[in-house]
């Protein structure tokens, strides 16, 4: 047995479980995402700008959600509740998008579905780091997100054997994602267990959902601002399938676009997050920034779809060396009593960020072109990497 081999076998079987549940939602939410930018452009007639909105802001909401969830959790000393309330919303929205009848139908079903994923998110996260062995963080992040991959690369896979069937027909295919939505539900009732509580600080908790964040020390401010720097630089993936259609490829195959992400972004994110256990993580940090100026000079310059799906892989290899290392970064610099609180602030920023990144791509894409908005992104990544490079140079401890 290989040593990787052996340390996955070594974490527990709530991270296992929490993976899975993440894959099931996921081939769910992805099968929806692979063709919901198509279907409204081509269907509810929405413009660029709209789908940049309306993706931003569906992302800011979980985001947002993320913080009081994240702190009610801390403050109750429990997870799993919010954990499940979160994932039943995510699998209660699915029916709403092959019922829409217009891009407000779409914006409040991507609200609900946020929502869910803003409740579940930062106690989920804070339950690895109490569940995973220290040694092990990395690993366990780095194994969750790689079966939440696993599931993001299924659904829209699913989407073209699909769309094969219906005959083109996106609401029948919308209708079938509801069915994995309500699995996933169902395996974290089942199999989540949570460790025992013991009581921090005398046995009191603060009485202020939020009056932990004042104790949050420097050394966790500085990886929320680098988890901004790196959202800033990139941008909703619904770009990235709209940039495959523009380039000629059909509609029942743009699917293929997130099943390419999802591939590399799967197949590294257990290796990287691994590595960040032993490795330095600026190296990490800088590797993924330098994969996603690539990427988006790739899809800057492409012409053709083959292009744009290798500019895609290069997006998903940067998701893979960035996500979990992130993850891992905040809950090794936060006390144990805030791990809830402290993904809540780092979500929220994160979010507001996505946002403003993707309703700046909107309008680049609607006044500029397509290319102008791949090239702004690279060149906001590029200057993260030089700010990385400047931090490392000037500070020997790793942040």
């Amino acid at each position: 047995m290989t040593l990787r081999a052996a340390r996955r076998r070594a974490l527990p079987a709530a991270i296992w479980a929490l993976g899975f549940g993440s894959l099931f939602m996921d081939i769910s939410s992805e099968l929806i995402h692979s063709l919901l930018p198509v279907f409204m452009v081509s269907s509810l007639g929405a413009s660029m700008v709209v789908v940049g909105v309306v993706e931003g802001a569906a992302e800011a909401t979980a985001a947002f959600v993320k913080l009081f969830s994240g702190a009610l959790s801390d403050r109750f000393g429990r997870r799993k509740p919010l954990l499940i309330l979160g994932y039943a919303l995510g699998a209660a929205s699915k029916p709403v998008f092959p019922l829409a009848g217009s891009v407000a139908w779409v914006f409040a079903g991507r609200f609900v579905d946020r929502v869910g994923k803003g409740i579940r998110g930062a106690p989920r996260d804070a339950l690895v780091a109490e569940v995973a062995p220290a040694t092990m963080r990395g690993a366990a992040y780095g194994l969750r997100q790689a079966l939440d991959s696993v599931g993001s690369l299924a659904g829209p896979l699913l989407a073209v054997p699909l769309m094969v069937w219906f005959l083109g027909d996106i609401r029948s295919v919308l209708w079938v994602a509801t069915f994995p939505a309500v699995v996933s539900v169902l395996v974290l009732i089942a199999y989540v267990r949570e460790p025992e509580r013991v009581e921090v600080r005398g046995g009191t908790r603060p009485r202020l959902m939020f009056a932990g964040v004042g104790r949050l020390p420097v050394r966790y401010w500085i990886v929320v601002l680098l988890g901004a720097v790196f959202t800033l630089a990139r941008f909703s993936e619904a770009f990235l399938v709209l940039r495959a259609r523009d380039t000629g490829m059909p509609d029942g195959r743009v699917p293929l676009v997130l099943v390419v992400m999802n591939l590399f972004y799967a197949a590294g994110a257990y290796p990287a997050g691994s590595a960040a256990d032993r490795i330095n993580r600026r190296v990490l940090l800088l590797g993924g920034l330098a994969l996603l100026v690539a990427s988006n000079l790739v899809l800057a310059g492409a012409t053709h779809s083959p292009t744009v799906l290798f500019g895609v892989a290069l997006w998903g290899l940067h998701m893979a060396l960035t996500q979990g290392l992130l993850a891992k970064l905040v809950s090794d610099a936060t006390p144990g009593e805030l791990l809830g609180t402290a993904f809540g602030v780092f979500h929220l920023v994160s979010g507001a960020m996505l946002l403003a990144a993707s309703v700046v791509a909107g309008a680049l894409w609607t006044t500029k072109g397509a290319a102008a908005t791949f090239l702004a992104g690279a060149a906001f990544a590029a200057i993260a990497a030089i700010g990385v490079w400047g931090v490392a140079r000037r500070s020997a401890p790793e942040p």
